[in-house]
């Protein structure tokens, strides 16, 4: 069962990629599909099942000296939980791009594509040891650099490719390192080799940089620096955004349930030995309180709706490290799972919104879609209930547990992390509501609509200020950096072209999706509004222990999950009134004020331009980075490899060789007369010789 599990994906992607052209697209569709939606059964059943922790052995992998790796899946609590995650957004992602990615003309490629990521995440969620979850680490890596730069003939597309490519290959460093480190410490990368092995070498230290530095600490801070840079955590973050360069499918897939939650995986799956590195810990928590505060500021004032939802999520992100940091690792596992379903809800809902209005993703050119699509309305509506933390959704359920486990801590760093979570929690219902009311609600600002001059009128609610403020001049060379969200995913395209209404004052019609886009958006929308409540007790719980086993780490001195039913009332409460100021303030910026943000832009046009700018992560990257980089790049080409490697090597003797025979050639005239004359000059010559040496002995 588990094999099928894991390898059906990798199957339907070979069968796509290998044979695409000859079953045609539609086939290719279905097969992917069917073996994704099998898989998700399967899961499900696992799940469902529950049982003791399994091993099944798949192959001997290497042997190399004292390191041997087998290829074997680890089956327990944990692994369950992803696999129901991971099979079921992937299949609902499927089954949407049918109707998403209805007349691509390469859409087995795209279905390959998907079915490549899903095998490679499942890979990295049943590893036995580290080197497999560092393969399945890594094959998430290429294929979302693939899904990513789908639409390579866009240069946008190719460089948000390469940037997820390239910052991630800096998270994965140190990640590998980690891994080596840990087989230094233990001997072994496999978890039944490290984990029984953890009190013997918690003391142990490292010499590393200068300093000794605790082993298991440094360790730990490496491998959490993988998970930084695969999780988009502070700092490491600035590849998520741009990620939108994709198709909407992508990143739904991408964002919601799989390779960004692969660090939190990782962490909670090594939760044995964060947990005897309280100094690694710390720095989680705080890493990723400023994740959660920092994703929610910037996504105040974003303007498409994808990249909206994509601040939303790292700000998400850096809310699970919290709860992973102050060692609420189920809290942490249980906000990945509902976080799963509303965050793919309100992906998949934006790209129903931008099939209805023909690939349009400004907000600021929508406006009254409720009356239009009132089913993407209401999936949309759902999906931000869940993740502001409506009462009895499901990230109400987990999102509290959090910020409750963040006050009632005692580690270091505790603090910040609380004041951090629930700031985000007011930030995050303004923008979610924020997007729902320039996009659902006010009047139509597109079609026939639109005023011609549409981007400064009065109802955008950002002003010229604002829309200077769009353009602001410093983006990172080469980026994905489109913030007025146009032709974010490409016209030209030949899906497109009878679909390419952007003029805008041509007459529009918003038309709901088909059944195939909307039936995927109801099943999230009951996992949205169900799954905390479902499943709260087995997470977070009475059947906690019960249900978790030994898939995470409980120490002695860790009671946090007792800990949060003790927190103040006012603590509890906390989310909650920062839903409600979010929501009433953004009410009225946007339905009863809407000239107030245009206006408050205006007042505060640094502010707005740190925030529209990312807080200038991108500039400060390619100044430190980028250029100078591609500077010393350009000096090894131009002096290194081509003056002096080849300069001096090939092409220099190259280049005497010709000089020689040049010279040579003219001596070789044709002409008699200059044949004769150096001849003479060769008897004059050997005359001259022999009268300045003298004859030879015995000559006459």
């Amino acid at each position: 069962m588990y094999h099928a599990i894991v390898f059906f994906p990798l199957i339907g992607a070979l069968v796509a990629g290998l044979f695409g052209r000859f079953l045609g697209a539609r086939a290719c569709e279905y097969v992917t599909t069917a073996f994704l939606a099998f898989t998700a059964l399967l899961s499900w059943g696992v799940f469902l099942d529950g049982g003791p922790e399994v091993r099944v052995q798949v192959a001997s992998w290497f042997t190399a000296g004292d390191l041997t790796v087998d290829w074997a899946f680890r089956i327990d609590t944990l692994t369950r939980v992803m696999l129901v995650v991971v099979t079921s957004v992937s299949t609902l992602v499927h089954l949407y791009s049918i109707g998403y990615m209805h007349e691509d003309p390469h859409r087995p490629r795209f279905f390959a594509y998907l079915s490549l990521f899903t095998f490679a995440m499942l890979m990295l969620v049943t590893a036995d040891n580290l080197v497999q979850m560092f393969f399945g680490w890594e094959g998430v890596g290429l294929a979302s650099y693939l899904l990513i730069g789908f639409w390579y003939e866009k240069p946008s597309a190719n460089a948000a490719a390469m940037k997820a490519f390239i910052v991630n290959r800096v998270g994965d460093f140190g990640f590998s390192l980690g891994i080596f480190l840990v087989f230094v410490l233990f001997g072994s990368v496999a978890f039944d080799g490290i984990f029984p092995k953890i009190d013997t070498v918690k003391e142990a230290s490292f010499h590393f940089l200068g300093h000794d530095w605790n082993a298991l600490t440094l360790a730990c801070l490496l491998l959490f620096m993988g998970a930084m840079g695969k999780s988009a955590q502070f700092l490491l973050h600035t590849w998520l955004p741009d990620a939108m360069e994709g198709p909407t499918p992508v990143s739904a897939l991408i964002h919601a349930a799989t390779m960004v939650t692969a660090g939190v995986f990782m962490v909670a799956r090594l939760s044995p030995l964060f947990e005897v590195a309280p100094d690694a810990l710390i720095v989680v928590t705080v890493i990723g309180g400023i994740t959660a505060f920092f994703a929610a500021t910037v996504g105040l004032v974003q303007n498409d709706i994808k990249r909206v939802i994509a601040y939303s999520t790292c700000s998400q992100l850096g809310y699970m490290f919290v709860a992973l940091g102050v060692g609420a690792y189920s809290a942490a596992v249980f906000h990945l799972f509902t976080h799963a379903f509303f965050k793919a809800l309100l992906f998949l809902g934006a790209g129903s919104v931008i099939h209805a209005m023909h690939h349009e993703q400004d907000m600021r050119n929508m406006g009254a879609l409720r009356r239009y699509i009132p089913f993407t309305c209401a999936m949309m509506a759902i999906g931000s209930l869940a993740l502001i933390g409506f009462p009895f959704t499901a990230g109400y359920y987990s999102k509290d547990a959090i910020i409750e486990a963040a006050y009632a801590s005692s580690r270091p760093g505790h603090t910040l992390a609380f004041l951090s979570t629930v700031i985000a929690a007011f930030f995050t219902s303004f923008y979610s509501w924020r997007l729902f009311f320039m996009t659902f609600e006010g009047p139509a600002r597109w079609g026939a609509h639109a005023a011609h001059d549409h981007p400064a009128a009065p109802a955008v609610a950002h002003s010229a200020m604002a829309h200077e403020a769009d353009g602001a001049p410093g983006h990172t060379e080469g980026a994905a950096h489109d913030d007025k969200g146009h032709d974010a995913e490409p016209a030209h395209r030949s899906d497109l072209v009878a679909d390419d209404h952007h003029g805008h004052g041509h007459d529009l019609h918003p038309h709901e999706s088909p059944l195939v886009m909307t039936v995927p958006l109801a099943i999230l929308a009951f996992g949205a509004l169900f799954a905390g409540l479902i499943f709260k007790n087995r997470f977070i719980g009475e059947g906690m222990d019960a249900f978790w086993g030994q898939a995470l780490a409980h120490g002695p001195d860790n009671h946090i999950m007792h800990e949060i039913h003790e927190v103040p009332a006012l603590v509890s409460l906390s989310p909650f009134i920062m839903l409600v100021l979010g929501f009433v303030v953004a009410f009225c910026m946007y339905i009863k004020q809407p000239k107030l943000p245009g206006a408050l832009a205006a007042q505060q046009p640094g502010l707005y331009r740190f925030l529209l700018n990312k807080w200038y992560f991108d500039e400060i990257y390619d100044a430190i980075f980028v250029r100078p980089a591609k500077k010393f790049g350009l000096f090894l080409w131009k002096e290194g490899d081509g003056r002096i490697i080849d300069g001096m090597g090939p092409n220099g003797i190259a280049a005497r060789v010709v000089d020689v025979t040049r010279g040579v050639v003219r001596l070789q005239t044709g002409y008699l007369y200059h044949y004769a004359f150096v001849m003479l000059i060769g008897v004059a010559g050997l005359i001259s010789w022999y009268l300045m040496t003298g004859f030879p002995k015995g000559g006459h």
